[in-house]
């Protein structure tokens, strides 16, 4: 009988289900988008019972298109869409709101307030986070507050809050867990990393009730089993990861000092610390990678909130191009990106500025102007966001890291990847399989049901598909010299 493992990938704006073997090798896929839903400038809500049927539905597409029956599972592995915030009834199982996304600046002024009342430097020692509306804590607060009759319900243990993992397990496990993992509960602002437990004292200062918050279990676990009603039999789920801490372990990073950047709507750059949480001097995140075997691992992470949500936006936003694909070969058609900078704080700037107000720009426009300088300006931009955290993680951790591996959609964008190259002075190597966050998985599961044996084994199955060596030019200077310039009008405007 042939055995396979599941992984779950669900991202921000489509619901995945990808089928491995043995080897490594994907062998089926299905995927089905969601609506992105804008009510307010800033805002940016997804439907909670809209991601469960599309993920419902990616799990049962790929199993009947590929004629693989759940019995061929030998277990799943659900990575997710970190700090994404749902709020549901416990009895019902209804959201009592749309779940509010990563990306929304909502609770932006209230992370100000608690700045100014010096209460920074306490989330920091305790999370490993920066005070901001990224991340869970204030989202859930929001909700208890604005939402009629939330607070008296919260108070009563009626509702429960979820990251959108815990979100698919109730409802894969038939209500029966509500449980996350470490990495993702790192994520919430309520999480102390290094007592590994939600804490009381920040549970208190949200105003949160300890009864919504789910339990917490290994990263490589078995405490729940999914059922979907035309399955044959339950397949247990045996690992839960963040997305970016799937792709580092996807990316075999294993060692201290070890680098991925993923480049999906946003881009996410981590090194791997060991079981040292890195206290960052530089406004970077420290953070769980996983547990496994009783043992946390930590890692350091920037965040850049828009990747190839750029790109998107080119293309949905101004109709530059009816393919994302597209954009290499329009940027290629210009030689430089003509004095364009293109300032991509499409939803507030994340590490190192965490200015949730910063809006963006396309600057250097003249007559000559094309559509190419834009794309290309674009595609620097997106190379130029992450190579600034990563020179910041550098510093943090005092190790000087010899390569970069790239993972995500634009990856696969070979002049993005040399551009990002150019600018690190490092190579930069593309994985075989990009899909790096959902092979993590997989491979986190399947380490959890004893389909592979160890990390080490899992070396034999990482292959190299492509590396861009730097190059040195003197555009790549002037572009920099450009953006380090013209960033400073974005973040010192009055006017937003």
């Amino acid at each position: 009988m042939n055995e396979y493992i599941l992984s779950i990938d669900a991202g921000t704006t489509s619901s995945r289900a990808l089928i491995f073997n043995k080897k490594g090798n994907e062998i089926a896929k299905a995927q089905f988008e969601f609506k992105q839903h804008f009510p307010k400038e800033g805002w940016v809500e997804h439907d909670p019972l809209e991601i469960w049927s599309s993920q419902k539905k990616a799990l049962q597409s790929v199993l009947s298109t590929h004629q693989i029956s759940s019995h061929d599972i030998r277990g799943i592995g659900i990575t997710n869409q970190r700090e994404t915030t749902v709020v549901w009834e416990k009895d019902t199982g209804k959201p009592i709101y749309n779940a509010i996304v990563w990306q929304d600046r909502r609770t932006s002024d209230y992370c100000n307030e608690l700045k100014e009342k010096g209460i920074e430097p306490l989330i920091m020692s305790k999370t490993g986070l920066l005070l901001d509306p990224y991340f869970s804590g204030t989202k859930i607060k929001w909700i208890l507050e604005n939402i009629e009759g939330a607070r008296k319900k919260a108070e009563e243990g009626q509702l429960l809050f979820g990251t959108i993992d815990t979100w698919l397990i109730w409802n894969l496990s038939g209500g029966e867990k509500h449980i996350t993992d470490p990495s993702n509960a790192s994520r919430t602002l309520l999480y102390d990393i290094h007592k590994k437990k939600w804490d009381k004292e920040l549970l208190e200062l949200f105003n949160i009730p300890h009864e919504m918050l789910p339990r917490v279990v290994q990263s490589v676990s078995n405490d729940a089993y999914a059922k979907l009603e035309d399955w044959e039999s339950s397949i247990p789920i045996c690992a839960i990861a963040g997305d970016q801490q799937a792709a580092l372990f996807g990316q075999l990073c294993f060692t201290p000092g070890a680098v991925k950047n993923t480049y999906g709507t946003g881009c996410f750059s981590m090194m791997h610390t060991g079981q040292i949480a890195v206290s960052s001097k530089n406004k970077m995140l420290t953070t769980i990678a996983w547990q496994i075997n009783d043992e946390v691992e930590y890692a350091l992470e920037g965040s850049v909130f828009i990747g190839g949500a750029l790109i998107q936006w080119l293309r949905d936003g101004l109709d530059l191009v009816t393919d994302a694909a597209e954009i290499e070969h329009l940027a290629l058609s210009v030689v430089d990106n003509g004095g364009v900078t293109f300032i991509s704080a499409l939803t507030g700037l994340g590490a190192p500025y965490w200015d949730p107000h910063a809006t963006g720009g396309i600057l250097g426009l003249t007559r000559g102007t094309e559509k190419g300088h834009i794309a290309r300006a674009a595609l620097e931009a997106i190379a130029i966001r992450s190579m600034e955290i990563i020179v910041e993680m550098e510093k943090d951790s005092g190790i000087k890291f010899s390569n970069l591996k790239v993972d995500g959609g634009a990856s696969r964008n070979n002049l993005l990847m040399q551009i990002q190259a150019n600018l690190l002075n490092t190579k930069v190597i593309r994985p075989k399989i990009t899909e790096t966050t959902a092979l993590g998985i997989a491979f986190m599961a399947g380490l959890g049901c004893g389909y592979w044996k160890d990390k080490a084994s899992l070396k034999d199955l990482w292959e190299e598909e492509k590396s861009f060596t730097p190059q040195y030019s003197e555009t790549t200077s002037e572009m920099l010299k450009l953006w380090n310039h013209r960033i400073q009008k974005i973040l010192s405007n009055e006017s937003r």
